[in-house]
């Protein structure tokens, strides 16, 4: 199978001035392509560091993408690494890099400086892939099997994220007609309310039963629960990629039941927002500790305004009583981390706003402000309609800005089931 090694440069990427997105996205697009990710390595702006990283990725891989190093500054130190690597012996320029360069700076209202031209040059040996959303070309560099000892192909790409996903199309095909690929085949599946250590040991079975060509990857995130990724290698079966991961579907349903709540990937509150629409209906929320988040991710779904009707975020006892008419006595005699509490809310904010459903929440986050009745990260989460309330507590040991994540996520978790319940 084609392999590929992804290499990012910069000191800025290591000392944790800036985030490394390039790797993921060029990672998942180049996977779709049906090439296997083998490593991921962050290099800084040192050019033997760079030219050994290059070398060591090579002799593993098929295929090496490196991203940034490039630029009209004294850092552009990856192009001369390429012109080591590909034994050229001079530059040349690339007439049509130029062009663009030209068109970028004159729409900007700049000259055109001799710093910007020389960006359009490159290694003689080096074939460019025009970059029509920036100056820095992408480079690519062909090594026959005596080299490395396989047949391997280097590409650097702008380390701009906007500009390397505006090359990454180009390089993908490129890569596609050097290797003549076939797509690898990802189902995604979302679960929620069983942590990814309990899920592991629950579907062990399972996982161990899986065909060869099927690999399971575990991705928990906060906000979505853990996702199951299954993705389908080198099928020379007669059966389809889509057919053989919906024969595992079929059992790993029977095993998690309503704890998938969608199978392509999609998040509780894009499902969510698909329950409402498919029955007509709307929700608002009510939040406290969770300060406005979930009626945030809710309306973060396109077409959102078709059922969410709007949030109150009472933060204070105040708020809660005069704007949600949470009874003084509910208070005074349970507290406001209360299952009473969330439960007055959530019918509050649905008869101030007349929705169909309403989710509200109410607990400490953090770090401060529990007790031993109430610690921190304990949260109480109530759901209501017009059939009726129901509420429940959920307990987090995270730091503040986690437990608000958890909290909001358990919450939209609670109003996904309660929908489908009806």
């Amino acid at each position: 199978m084609t392999t590929a090694s992804i290499c990012t440069i910069g000191d800025e990427i290591l000392i944790g001035q800036i985030v490394d997105t390039n790797s993921a996205v060029i990672a998942r697009e180049i996977g779709r392509a049906g090439v296997r990710i083998r490593e991921i390595v962050t290099v800084g702006d040192d050019r033997q560091e760079i030219r050994d990283a290059i070398i060591k990725e090579l002799e593993k891989s098929d295929i090496v993408i490196v991203t940034g190093g490039l630029g009209p500054t004294k850092d552009d130190v990856t192009k001369t690494v390429l012109y080591e690597l590909s034994g050229s012996s001079g530059y040349v320029m690339n007439a049509e890099q130029l062009e663009i360069i030209h068109r970028i700076l004159s729409s900007r209202g700049l000259d055109v400086m001799e710093i910007n031209r020389l960006q359009a040059s490159v290694p003689e040996k080096c074939r460019v892939i025009p970059n029509r959303l920036g100056t820095a070309p992408v480079m690519a560099v062909g090594f026959d099997g005596e080299k490395f000892g396989h047949k391997a192909v280097l590409y650097s790409l702008p380390g701009v994220p906007f500009e390397m996903e505006g090359a990454l199309p180009d390089v993908v095909a490129d890569i596609r007609s050097i290797f003549g690929l076939s797509a690898i085949t990802h189902r995604t599946v979302m679960t929620y309310g069983i942590a990814e250590s309990a899920l592991s040991e629950k579907i062990s079975a399972w996982e161990d039963a899986l065909p060869g060509n099927i690999r399971l990857a575990y991705l928990p995130d906060p906000l979505k629960g853990v996702a199951l990724r299954l993705s389908v290698y080198e099928n020379e079966g007669c059966r389809s990629d889509g057919e053989l991961i919906e024969e595992q579907l079929q059992s790993l349903r029977g095993i998690l039941g309503d704890n998938i709540y969608s199978e392509n990937g999609e998040t509780l509150p894009e499902v969510i927002g698909k329950l409402l629409k498919s029955e007509g209906k709307t929700v608002s929320t009510a939040e406290s500790c969770t300060g406005g988040l979930i009626a945030s991710l809710l309306t973060s779904v396109p077409g959102a305004s078709d059922y969410f009707l709007g949030s109150v975020v009472s933060y204070a006892v105040s708020v809660k009583e005069n704007v949600l008419g949470v009874p003084a006595g509910i208070v005074e005699k349970y507290g406001v981390v209360s299952s009473e509490c969330v439960a007055a809310m959530a019918q509050g904010v649905r008869n101030l706003t007349g929705s169909d459903y309403s989710v509200a929440t109410s607990g400490v986050a953090g770090p401060g402000g529990g007790t031993e009745n109430t610690p921190v990260g304990l949260v109480w989460v109530g759901v209501s309609s017009v059939s009726g309330t129901e509420t429940m507590k959920f307990s987090f040991r995270n730091d503040r800005l986690r437990n608000i994540e958890r909290f909001s996520a358990s919450a939209l978790d609670a109003l996904r089931r309660f929908i489908i319940k009806g």
